[in-house]
C-alpha cells in the first residue's frame, strides 16, 4: 500500500521565523490543494506583471494558484522520499526553480497548456531585461508618435542618455540615436527611454514545464 504522508508533522523551522505564520498557511493550503485537485502543474513566469496575473486568476478561480517562497512550495509537496505528500511528488518539487508557481486544478492538460499559450500581453521593459530588437531614433525633431516630444521634456531625456538639443524651441537630435541593440541588458535609463518612445519589448508569458498527476510527473 502506498506510503502517506498526510499526517506526518513537518519541522519548518529552517526557514526564517519572520513571517511564518503566512508560510504555515502557504504550506497548509498546498497540502490541502493536493487533496482537492486532479492535476498541480508547474509554470514559469515570463516578465511578471501583476495586473496581468490577476486577470489569469480570474479566469482560472475555480483553481488554485500560487507563487510562493519555492523552498517553502517545494516542503508543502515535499523533497524526499521520506516526506514527501504523495508518492512520487518529489520528484515536481525538484522542478520549483526560478520564477515559478503551482497551478493545482481539475481540467486537462491540453485545456491548461491552450490557454496559457495564448495568454501573452506586451508591456514596457524593465531594467534588466534582454532587448528583442535594436531601437534607433532618428536624426532631426524628436517625434513621440507623430507628435513631436514637448521642449519641457528635453531635459529629462538628455538625463537619461540622449543627447538632445532644443533648436527654436524644438527638441532635436543632431545625429541618429540607438537606444538599445538586440540581445542588449537594458540598463534603467534604456528602459525608461524605451517607454517614452511607446516600444513594447516585454511580453509577460506564462510557461507550463511540468505537471503531477495519479502519482506520476510529466514534462510539457
Amino acid at each position: 500500500m502506498p506510503r502517506s504522508a498526510r499526517a506526518k508533522v513537518v519541522n519548518l523551522t529552517k526557514t526564517e521565523k519572520k513571517g511564518r505564520p503566512a508560510k504555515e498557511n502557504l504550506f497548509n493550503e498546498i497540502r490541502e490543494c493536493v487533496d482537492k485537485y486532479a492535476y498541480v502543474f508547474v509554470f514559469e513566469v515570463e516578465n511578471m506583471r501583476n495586473t496581468y496575473l490577476k486577470e489569469v486568476r480570474t479566469d482560472w478561480a475555480t483553481s488554485r494558484i500560487f507563487l510562493g517562497r519555492n523552498r517553502v512550495m517545494a516542503k508543502a509537496l515535499g523533497t524526499t522520499e521520506e516526506d514527501e505528500y504523495r508518492p512520487n511528488l518529489r520528484e515536481l518539487s525538484a522542478k520549483l526553480v526560478g520564477t515559478v508557481g503551482l497551478l493545482f486544478t481539475d481540467s486537462e492538460p491540453a485545456e491548461v497548456l491552450k490557454y496559457f499559450e495564448s495568454k501573452r500581453e506586451t508591456d514596457f521593459a524593465r531594467g534588466g531585461a534582454a532587448a528583442d530588437q535594436t531601437v534607433v531614433i532618428a536624426e532631426g525633431p524628436v517625434m513621440r508618435g507623430e507628435l513631436p516630444f514637448p521642449n519641457n521634456m528635453e531635459p529629462q531625456l538628455r538625463g537619461l542618455g540622449m543627447p538632445t538639443q532644443l533648436v527654436n524651441g524644438v527638441v532635436t537630435l543632431r545625429a541618429p540615436y540607438t537606444i538599445c541593440r538586440e540581445g542588449d541588458t537594458l540598463t534603467p535609463e534604456q528602459a525608461h527611454l524605451l517607454k517614452h518612445f511607446g516600444y513594447h519589448l516585454a511580453e509577460f508569458h506564462i510557461r507550463v514545464k511540468h505537471y503531477f498527476h495519479e502519482e506520476e510527473c510529466h514534462d510539457v
